[in-house]
């Protein structure tokens, strides 16, 4: 093997090192039987795993997260597909000049967006609560959402769409008995991407939420008053389903040809 090969072989084993091994401490002090998360581990113990579901804002925290993602993937399927649609209707030159407006809130910095969020829901008067973190959460989940689905609408061949015209079907129907069946794995699959990204949020959320806690909130509160391993437990279920949701996005969002 050529040296230059062995040395960019061994930056990239550095670099996955690096990246997964703090998530790898994660969960592994999850599972120890010490009240402290550092080594030697002597035992491996589910007592925190007890101890986060026992804990007395843990479920308020887990069943509002649930519900923002709930509504971040709903809002995101519905809203992105019409986007989505629009744009596949437009010139190219257009239509990647809106994807490029539509990204410019993942360009800037979370902590920005989140004060910028803030301010703009108390000048239109609004209560914040979790309708108000649902609305931060699809500022960054639909550019995802449409990106991927706007590419796979790319390579959908319209003659279906066109024949089923032909035949007498209206634009809804058409698209309800043709466009949609095709491309629902993409959707799906783009929609479980935004929950993932919801539930991981704690920047927006922290800023518009008002009262009440989400897990990433959640975790923060207790960082600040006592540091055990049952936040690992609780960052080991965020890991848990933000991987999962990931896995069968990627999976519904595959290519078929």
């Amino acid at each position: 093997m050529k040296p230059m090969n062995v040395f960019w072989a061994f930056v990239k084993v550095i670099l996955v090192v690096v990246l997964l091994s703090p998530l790898v401490l994660v969960v592994l002090f999850a599972f120890s039987d010490r009240a402290i998360s550092n080594f030697p581990i002597t035992g491996f113990s589910l007592r925190w795993w007890r101890d986060m579901f026992e804990f007395s804002s843990f479920w308020g925290a887990f069943k509002n997260s649930m519900i923002v993602g709930a509504w971040v993937g709903v809002l995101t399927a519905v809203i992105g597909t019409l986007a989505s649609l629009g744009l596949l209707m437009l010139p190219q030159r257009r239509a990647n000049l809106l994807l490029l407006a539509l990204a410019l809130p993942l360009m800037l910095p979370p902590l920005f967006l989140g004060i910028m969020l803030l301010v703009w829901y108390l000048f239109l008067g609004l209560q914040l609560g979790l309708m108000t973190v649902v609305f931060s959460h699809l500022l960054i989940a639909l550019p995802f959402f449409i990106i991927v689905v706007y590419a796979r609408l790319q390579s959908f061949d319209l003659i279906a769409v066109d024949a089923a015209r032909d035949l007498g079907a209206s634009p809804l129907r058409a698209f309800m008995t043709v466009t949609l069946p095709i491309i629902q794995p993409v959707i799906v699959g783009a929609a479980l991407m935004a929950v993932a990204l919801s539930l991981d949020d704690f920047i927006l959320a922290s800023f518009t939420i008002g009262g009440g806690n989400t897990l990433p909130i959640m975790v923060m509160s207790t960082l600040r008053t006592s540091v055990t391993p049952m936040t690992n437990a609780v960052g080991t279920l965020l890991i848990a389903l933000s991987i999962s949701f990931m896995l069968v996005a990627l999976r519904l969002t595959r290519y078929r040809g």
